[in-house]
């Protein structure tokens, strides 16, 4: 599968051929945070093996099915799971439903991903307002972007300066403030996985400044920036990674990743619902 213009154009007719709702805003589902499509009003469901061309998921807590609606007065594109690098995906597979957002006329995306704390005073179970993010997959030759570019998605060289709009999180800190969510904010490291860090890995990622880690979201973003897409992201905190080999006796699980996710969605889900409602 490549992401060429003609491949994105066959899977956009398909969704909107299944849909009566035109979503300006696409939503981007993390591990166990599926939830939220529960509250859509009037929802078409697509399946992705439905779609052409478009990338199966096959990890647990991703059930695989876009979900077209309203939320909060506004019409929504929702993702119930996403892709990963580590599935066997290139990172311009991982952005193709992006790509099909964009098509389809979404201009807001609102990403979320379960990710493991590098900071020992955060807990699972906390929320994290994605300021900027570390690429790492792309920074070693890994990019959405890598290849001829398609000016008609967007620039050769889009600026990744302002990554998360600034505006959006500012709307998200003031509907976390007005339903009491404690927000945190920082920086997110993308790794390629599937495989959790190492205490000395957790030591690296830590002294570069990264709050947390996760092996998604990152690719999406790129792409959703480099078609003129606003972006706002949040981690749910699942784990705090180790970073000592006296403490590997406490081994991260994706288990344990899908349980915090169950156990914080109702409250994430809100604040999503929030921050669509004030959009709208």
């Amino acid at each position: 599968m490549d992401t060429t213009r003609e491949r994105v154009c066959e899977a956009t007719e398909h969704v909107r051929a299944h849909t009566h709702h035109e979503p300006s805003i696409g939503l981007i589902l993390g591990s166990g945070l599926g939830t939220l499509a529960a509250r859509l009003v009037d929802p078409d469901i697509i399946p992705y093996d439905e779609i052409p061309h478009f990338p199966q998921s096959t990890v647990a807590g991703h059930s695989g099915r876009l979900v077209i609606g309203t939320l909060a007065g506004a019409q929504v594109l929702m993702m119930r799971g996403r892709v990963h690098y580590y599935e066997g995906y290139s990172t311009a597979q991982i952005g193709f439903p992006v790509r099909v957002m964009q098509q389809l006329g979404v201009e807001t995306l609102c990403v979320t991903n379960a990710a493991g704390s590098l900071r020992p005073d955060w807990a699972p179970g906390d929320l994290m307002a994605i300021k900027d993010h570390l690429n790492v997959p792309g920074l070693t030759g890994h990019h959405p972007l890598r290849g001829p570019n398609d000016e008609t998605f967007g620039p050769r060289f889009p600026s990744m300066s302002s990554a998360y709009d600034p505006n959006l999180l500012a709307v998200l800190r003031r509907e976390a403030d007005e339903q009491g969510v404690t927000l945190k904010e920082g920086i997110y490291v993308m790794v390629s996985g599937p495989s959790f860090e190492t205490p000395a890995e957790v030591r690296f990622l830590r002294s570069t400044g990264a709050d947390v880690v996760g092996m998604s979201t990152v690719p999406e973003v790129v792409v959703a920036r480099h078609g003129g897409m606003r972006v706002l992201g949040i981690s749910l905190i699942s784990n705090v990674a180790v970073d000592s080999l006296r403490e590997t006796s406490t081994e991260t699980t994706h288990q344990e990743v899908l349980e915090v996710g169950e156990k914080t969605a109702p409250i994430l889900a809100s604040l999503i619902e929030g921050v669509v409602a004030r959009l709208a």
